[in-house]
């Protein structure tokens, strides 16, 4: 897969994904969530675990829990189990694989093709878009929420603790007065985040599912933002350049904008830290976030 990788430049609103089978239908992955692809590894169950969790296997030394999608999503495999791929990927600080029929390529894709129309309703909860390519509908599924699903105690990773909010909060006087904008695709994400600053007393937040969204707002020259809070995987417009946008505007590029994305790979840090980004946080890390906010603002207000 690596000799595939195509290097995308920040700001040119491209990322890309690994396509893959589950069945006869083709889903796809953010590149930067995948580090190899395996032919199947084997694998030793883990008593009383969720029907989709085959269990764990060795991985260069390293185990990892393996997730089986067909079983989780409900698909007939097209091929025996001996025959499988397995996809390891890694974000939200962990590292696990996923079972899948087989992987097709990668494609280099643009913000802009993700199709949200169908999410929730006729795709369900588990796909975010779809991405439609050489006549075929390739679904981008919700891997943070699929894994949550599997194992529920990752969910006590994303719980606030209030009390250390609370305490962030107080190093910042009157965050009531800070307006704060969020570019979140995910639902359950966009909640989090604005449960967690009102936990630290803020609570003049704007929330948008998309880059352009929030592009849209802070080009409102009636309006003002005293910092932004951005994903990185969104439709529309992606993080990144939404964050290069904001550092390369005149008027604009004074607001701090703190990268929050499930995706913190090396060359991920690298490229937020050329695109302008005043500081980073991996998701789950909520309560982490909050206090980079306090800080960021805090400077601000110094001139610092």
């Amino acid at each position: 897969m690596d000799e595939e990788r195509i290097l995308t430049e920040v700001g040119t609103n491209e990322w890309q994904v690994v396509v893959f089978l589950l069945g006869d239908q083709p889903y796809a992955i953010n590149v930067d969530k995948t580090r190899e692809i395996l032919r199947w590894t084997g694998v030793r169950p883990v008593p009383q675990s969720h029907p989709a969790m085959l269990g764990i296997t060795t991985v260069r030394g390293e185990v990892i829990p393996l997730v089986d999608l067909r079983t989780y999503l409900g698909i007939k495999p097209n091929v025996p189990l001996e025959q499988s791929k397995v996809i390891v990927a890694e974000f939200n600080q962990m590292k696990l694989g996923f079972v899948v029929d087989g992987v097709e390529r990668i494609y280099r894709i643009n913000s802009e093709e993700l199709d949200a129309s169908l999410t929730g309703g006729f795709l369900g909860e588990d796909a975010l878009y779809v991405i439609k390519r050489e006549g075929r509908n390739i679904l981008l599924l919700d891997y943070e929420r699929i894994v949550q699903m599997v194992n529920p105690s990752l969910a006590k990773e994303l719980t606030p603790d209030t009390v250390r909010l609370k305490e962030s909060g107080q190093s910042v006087v009157d965050p009531d007065r800070y307006k704060i904008l969020v570019a979140e695709d995910s639902p359950l994400i966009r909640r989090l985040i604005q449960e967690a600053l009102a936990e630290g007393g803020f609570h003049n937040v704007e929330m948008v599912s998309h880059g352009k969204a929030a592009w849209d707002r802070l080009a409102d020259e009636e309006d003002r933002f005293d910092l932004v809070i951005t994903d990185i995987e969104m439709p529309k417009m992606d993080g990144l350049t939404l964050t290069k946008r904001i550092k390369e505007h005149q008027r604009l590029k004074d607001i701090p904008v703190v990268v929050f994305s499930s995706i913190m790979a090396d060359d991920i840090k690298r490229k937020a830290v050329s695109a302008g980004a005043d500081g980073q946080i991996t998701k789950p890390e909520i309560n982490s976030l909050v206090e980079l906010v306090c800080k960021l603002l805090n400077e601000k207000r110094s001139g610092r």
